[in-house]
């Protein structure tokens, strides 16, 4: 697929893209998709509607510059299957985005939310920009031009949004916001992740990062890991990759290695996490850190340790360096940060695979969290927050780690049966309309 990057004297203002459907990530999930359904013997008649979104938008979003001059966006939201309720997924800022990876970011949401039996189908979003470049004000034109543009896709019933890549409390905050006036009224539950002051949950910020060190523990329990230490690599020490690092921290693991988009570090003898998190905080970067050996985000990657938890981007873990990876178990913290191919590799070395349908699902569960408590007007404590949480993951690691002791099968390929087993009956039940 060619695909025309923006230059460097445009701001990042968009680019053409064509073929848009046959990009990387697309075609890797439906790959994943086609072989769980061949081990579970689907007839072609049930997998190929899945296989593809069910609706998909593409909008042109102009929006006056700072200047005064009026730029224009692509915008994408796709809905991949509502067999079980209303859409959900995240909304990216990127200027590579298109509508093959926002797809198969649907068809992921599709799957996670089938797996933690939350009652939601699978949604996302993006705006092809580059976000760094414009001021506060030009983002926040441009994401409620963007709103009005898919209002007719979008409500609490319909496809409910959430941060994600380079979006925040704030973008959900103006989303409400612009939906909310064309309504005439309030509608706290269109979006989640937004502020507290404006319905969001207690503990929404921190949840995929707590959720991801909790899969981490159960991971390491069912790999039967030695020590009372287990030393943990984790690359994109951002939002997420901050959290699991305080939590498996605090939890006993060693932290050995972090990164960055721009490197890492590396420290065999673990990290003291918040005496580096102070010292990130105070320089803006971590690379003068003391006592610790500077290394590449590939070379991060090919650390020794017990476990890797890529936190970052997809793709990272493919089948160009999947073979020299030196950890027992992969936490999968980022949204498909393990190619199918790499998954072939670390199979065959033995490499345990905690997928990201599971190991980051906490997000959208305390989206759901929050989505309810719109709905009834009301507002749980933090404590009920991470103890519903908790007792949800916990309950889906255990029927995984059932299926993948029962069947031999990969955490991976447990996950996917499970939910798009899931998938399958609801559409059964529903049957196939006219």
């Amino acid at each position: 697929m060619a695909i025309a990057t923006d230059s460097k004297d445009n701001k990042g203002y968009g680019s053409a893209v064509t073929n848009e459907w046959e990009t990387p990530d697309f075609i890797n999930a439906q790959k994943r998709l086609d072989k769980v359904a061949q081990h579970m013997k689907l007839d072609n008649n049930v997998v190929e509607p899945m296989r593809h979104p069910k609706r998909s938008l593409s909008v042109v979003v102009p929006a006056r510059m700072d200047d005064g001059s009026v730029r224009t966006f692509m915008g994408y939201r796709v809905h991949h299957d509502l067999a079980l309720g209303p859409g959900k997924g995240g909304l990216r800022y990127h200027s590579e985005v298109t509508l093959g990876e926002v797809a198969s970011m649907a068809m992921l949401m599709t799957w996670k939310c089938s797996l933690m039996n939350l009652p939601f189908g699978g949604a996302h979003g993006g705006i092809r920009m580059d976000p760094n470049t414009l001021s506060k004000g030009e983002l926040e034109r441009i994401t409620r031009r963007y709103t009005s543009e898919i209002l007719e896709m979008i409500g609490p019933t319909q496809d409910i949004a959430g941060p994600d890549l380079n979006t925040d409390e704030q973008t959900m905050a103006w989303i409400m916001d612009t939906y909310s006036v064309n309504k005439g009224f309030t509608v706290p539950s269109v979006v989640t992740g937004k502020p507290q002051f404006l319905g969001g949950s207690l503990g929404v910020l921190q949840s995929t990062g707590y959720g991801v060190a909790l899969a981490a523990r159960r991971a390491a329990t069912f790999a039967k890991l030695k020590g009372d230490a287990p030393a943990v690599v984790i690359q994109g020490l951002g939002h997420v990759g901050s959290s699991v690092a305080r939590n498996l921290s605090k939890a006993g693991f060693k932290i050995v290695g972090v990164s960055d988009a721009f490197g890492g570090l590396s420290n065999a003898k673990g990290f003291d996490v918040e005496d580096l998190m102070a010292f990130i905080d105070k320089n803006g970067a971590m690379y003068e850190y003391p006592n610790a050996d500077k290394v590449s985000n590939e070379e991060l990657l090919e650390l020794e340790c017990d476990i890797l938890a890529p936190c970052a981007v997809s793709s990272q873990i493919h089948a160009g360096n999947a073979d020299r990876l030196k950890c027992k178990v992969v936490v999968e913290g980022a949204n498909s940060p393990t190619t199918p191919n790499a998954d072939d590799v670390l199979d065959a070395k033995g490499v345990i695979v905690m997928p990201d349908i599971l190991a980051n699902a906490a997000g959208v569960t305390v989206g759901y969290f929050e989505w309810v408590q719109g709905l009834m007007r009301l507002l749980w404590t933090e404590e009920e927050v991470y103890q519903r949480l908790e007792g949800l993951v916990n309950n889906v690691c255990t029927k995984v780690f059932d299926v993948a002791d029962n069947t031999k099968m990969s955490l991976r390929m447990s996950a996917m049966s499970i939910a798009v087993e899931r998938i399958v009956e609801a559409r059964r039940l529903r049957g196939l309309y006219p």
